[in-house]
């Protein structure tokens, strides 16, 4: 077993490499949930996972409720089917919410009273007027005395999706709404706290697998403890193997692809669950070490065969979408064309022109 080998067997668990998913729903109930801190590239990131790219078909699931977005796992966005949010949240907004409660008391001042009568007035105004954007929300609150700032304003809403009081409602000419969470999601799944650790354990290593215990441990933002007494209760119906010192989980009776998949080449974002997925064994997305130890400067990434091969900005226009690649190394021809097949795939999703620049170019 090699670390290409895993990585390129994660590709497949993640159906980035086919067979892919057939929707949207089935995507994001394999995985568990998909980071979605921006909607446009979150969304490819869940298409690019199925059979046939679709902008409406989770468009029309986050209309109707059956995914949500929404804050859970870390303080972040995320996609989940609602038959997930409830049990999730239970699991892990405890954590999340002493981050969010802290950041609300310094520097915004904001103690549990002040917390709780502003939380009230936002659950109040959704009950009457659901749907609201935030900024919508702002001024219906200004209305009623409260003058939150805009970073106290999402920390604010962000507590109060962790409390299960708020969720996503309808996306309204392109941006998030909030509703009430007992009238979008008005029976949720509601799990033990050692039954949600057992699912969590299983639905992440054969949605994400192989995986290691600490990837899970930053996923969803639990202790190493939690997730070991996740592990015990599932072990038996995963699979597992030794490698580089650390014991990697994974759906079981699978083993690594004999060799390169197809598709060959994808254009995501760095958000996405091939890297934002994991933390303690991320860097198997980079066998090569050409890759900068460093914070990401771009917001999207080009992987070839589940290795990083370039850095990637894109810029959406009127027309056509840009795909601006700084290559981490020189490509080969058949590889620009397969990043050049990647850019038509994810231009024919946003409905525009592709164009791909760098591609054939020298690092720099």
């Amino acid at each position: 077993m090699h670390d290409r080998d895993i990585a390129r067997w994660r590709l497949r668990t993640q159906r980035l490499a086919r067979p892919q998913a057939g929707t949207a729903d089935e995507v994001v109930g394999s995985l568990l949930a998909v980071q979605a801190e921006n909607p446009s590239q979150a969304a490819w990131a869940v298409a690019a996972r199925t059979r046939k790219p679709d902008q409406a078909d989770l468009a029309a699931r986050l209309d109707n409720g059956t995914i949500v977005r929404t804050h859970v796992l870390r303080t972040t966005w995320h996609f989940a089917r609602a038959d997930d949010i409830g049990w999730l949240l239970d699991l892990t907004a405890p954590r999340l919410r002493q981050t969010t409660g802290r950041a609300l008391l310094n520097p915004h001042g904001m103690d549990e009273r002040a917390v709780s009568q502003a939380i009230t007035a936002v659950t109040g105004i959704l009950d009457r007027r659901p749907g609201l954007t935030r900024p919508q929300l702002a001024g219906e609150l200004r209305q009623q005395g409260f003058e939150p700032s805009g970073q106290c304003l999402m920390i604010l809403l962000i507590h109060a999706e962790l409390d299960g009081l708020i969720i996503s409602g309808p996306v309204a000419g392109g941006e998030h709404t909030y509703a009430l969470m007992d009238q979008r999601v008005p029976s949720p799944r509601r799990l033990e706290r050692s039954e949600a650790l057992a699912e969590i354990a299983l639905r992440y290593f054969t949605g994400h697998g192989p995986a290691t215990e600490r990837d899970l441990t930053y996923w969803a933002s639990l202790t190493v403890t939690d997730v070991r007494a996740g592990l015990a209760q599932v072990r038996e119906k995963l699979g597992s193997f030794q490698h580089d010192g650390r014991t990697f989980w994974h759906a079981p009776g699978e083993e690594p692809p004999s060799g390169p998949q197809e598709p060959a080449g994808h254009l995501l974002q760095i958000l996405d669950e091939m890297y934002r997925g994991y933390q303690d064994s991320r860097w198997l997305l980079d066998t090569a070490g050409i890759v900068p130890r460093v914070r990401e400067t771009a917001i999207g990434m080009a992987l070839l065969d589940a290795q990083l091969a370039a850095a990637m900005k894109r810029t959406v226009a009127a027309s056509h979408v840009r795909f601006d690649l700084q290559p981490h190394r020189p490509l080969t021809p058949a590889e620009a064309a397969a990043l050049e097949e990647a850019a038509r795939r994810y231009g024919e999703f946003l409905n525009l022109e592709p164009r791909l620049t760098g591609a054939r170019s020298a690092p720099t």
